[in-house]
């Protein structure tokens, strides 16, 4: 079973791509760069409100499927530079409960989509 997750929450897809796929077991989400879904524009400022809007629209697709941050089991987190890790981890803590922290990766690329310093993506148990 497969089932497409799209809310008005969350930035619409820029491309040939769902913001969410329910698989039964699992859904998985898009990776989610910080684009505010009012105005389509990214949040103004560096990683850290860049980092706090890709998790809030993170957290929209799985408002949008029945599901909470607590259902994350995995995340995998883009850098354009590994230098931001440590404002971007402050900001990451915020949205998981303490003791139920998802596992992850993060890595640094050479480029983001549009020029975003970050992007989130995630997968869930449900």
């Amino acid at each position: 079973m497969k089932k497409i997750i799209a809310t008005t929450n969350a930035p619409s897809a820029i491309g040939p791509y769902s913001q969410a796929v329910d698989c039964g077991a699992f859904l998985i989400t898009s990776g989610q760069v910080p684009f505010d879904p009012a105005t389509g524009e990214f949040v103004p400022g560096g990683i850290a409100e860049q980092t706090r809007q890709s998790l809030t629209n993170v957290k929209a697709i799985l408002e949008a499927a029945g599901l909470t941050m607590d259902h994350v089991v995995k995340t995998t987190v883009f850098l354009q530079d590994m230098g931001d890790f440590a404002a971007m981890n402050a900001v990451y803590a915020e949205f998981f409960t303490e003791g139920n922290y998802p596992a992850r990766s993060a890595v640094e690329v050479a480029k983001l989509p549009k020029g975003a310093l970050v992007e989130i993506e995630a997968i869930c148990l449900k």
